[in-house]
């Protein structure tokens, strides 16, 4: 039994890149075709981005910013050069967001998400996420078949016949959030009905902390966990090693500050923005809204792509401040006005009854001006006053938190 799905998987770091990077040309030219990239992107000539510092310069689209450009120019907000029947299927998601499914195979690419949680070919699976409307049923369903399981097409809820389902196709994999897993192995135990067929899972949709991981294994289960979206399909999975998880190949994953587009340091925590190379339906830098870090070295399982501790939490900490939005961008731009700090967090609490915020700043060294400086240019750009708390460098916490509200 082979430890990876293909030899992309474990070819040279630089190889991968520099493959990436030579479609992206391409995929951007595909993706000017539609009319809000073009807009998006104007100026921009696809033939100069072949590395990852002009991918940078681009400008991102906050997936947060979907529901209002899908309602203006349905149903893709202007970003799909192609129409709807060109696609295999056609989703919503809360929002609403509308999401196609290509018609090539494993259009979500998650068949290499399962490979890595232990699946193969001839295995039945059984499959809980829903299928009514929304991606999350299909994408695993596509994705094991590609693999070449058989999947039972469960879907989430109704515990009497899934039993029923189990006991007859004994599957030996399961998909879905790990919630419902062990729901479904609780009630089973309860019921005193037979699920110990499933051996192994790939869960996703919820938090899976190390206590439930353990009492998924103690009940004879290994289970892994992925992180992916409607829009893009399987972004990272966990793979053997249980280091992070491992980025998807044929995607392009970046870790910025959030509330901008601009990388991060190695190692901090910052924001998801992924490009996908599908020139049927491209994405380009599309930030998620997920925090997330990246890992370094290469797994032990063998896979030399990107790793990332997995969801860290959520980018946009938007919050009003006296009756006024205070956002990550704000805070990002006093950093840009002022090189000489380091991280920075707004705080905001409650002093008297009312609203109050302090930003504090990392600096190596303070001179005496700059407190009364951060402070004029954190009013210009919020146009609310705050105090300013000068600290020394590694004083914050690496979370990508640019705004903390305490109250």
């Amino acid at each position: 039994m082979t430890d990876h799905y293909d030899a992309l998987e474990t070819r040279d770091p630089a190889e991968r890149e520099a493959a990436l990077l030579a479609r992206l040309p391409e995929v951007l030219r595909k993706a000017m075709a539609a009319p809000a990239y073009a807009n998006l992107l104007r100026g921009t000539d696809p033939v100069s981005i072949t590395s990852r510092e002009a991918l940078a310069g681009l400008p991102v689209l906050r997936k947060s910013e979907l529901p209002a450009l899908h309602k203006a120019a349905p149903p893709f907000g202007g970003f799909v050069a192609d129409t709807p029947g060109s696609f295999a299927r056609l989703f919503t998601s809360p929002g609403p967001i509308f999401e196609p499914e290509g018609r090539q195979a494993d259009p979500w690419r998650g068949a290499r998400a399962l490979f890595a949680a232990g699946f193969r070919e001839g295995d039945v699976v059984l499959n809980t996420f829903s299928y009514h409307l929304t991606p999350g049923g299909f994408i695993f369903d596509a994705s094991a078949r590609a693999l070449g399981c058989a999947v039972i097409p469960a879907g989430p809820g109704n515990t009497e016949q899934q039993f029923e389902l189990i006991e007859a196709y004994r599957p030996i994999g399961y998909s879905g959030t790990p919630d419902f897993l062990k729901i479904l192995l609780d009630a089973a135990a309860t019921a005193g009905r037979d699920v110990s067929s499933i051996k192994r899972a790939l869960v996703s949709g919820a938090a899976f902390p190390k206590s439930l991981q353990e009492e998924m294994k103690s009940r004879g289960v290994e289970a892994y966990q992925a992180f992916g979206t409607a829009d893009l399909g399987l972004i990272a999975f966990e793979t053997a090693a249980r280091e992070g998880m491992t980025v998807n190949e044929e995607l392009i994953l970046e870790i910025v500050k959030p509330g901008t587009g601009d990388p991060v340091a190695p190692g901090d925590v910052g924001e998801i923005v992924v490009t996908s190379l599908d020139p049927h339906h491209p994405w380009i830098r599309l930030a998620l809204g997920d925090l997330t870090a990246a890992l370094p070295g290469a797994s032990r399982c063998g896979r030399t792509n990107m790793r990332i501790k997995g969801w860290m939490g959520r980018a946009d900490q938007t919050t009003k401040v006296k009756g006024m939005f205070v956002r990550p961008e704000q805070i990002a731009e006093i950093g840009k006005r002022h090189p000489e700090l380091g991280r920075l967090r707004l705080v905001v609490t409650r002093a008297g009854e009312a609203d109050a915020m302090t930003l504090r700043a990392e600096c190596a060294s303070a001179p005496d001006a700059l407190q009364s400086e951060v402070a004029a240019t954190l009013r210009a750009v919020t146009k609310l006053g705050g105090t300013v708390e000068l600290v020394g460098t590694g004083s914050l916490p690496n979370d990508g938190k640019l705004i903390a509200d305490e109250r």
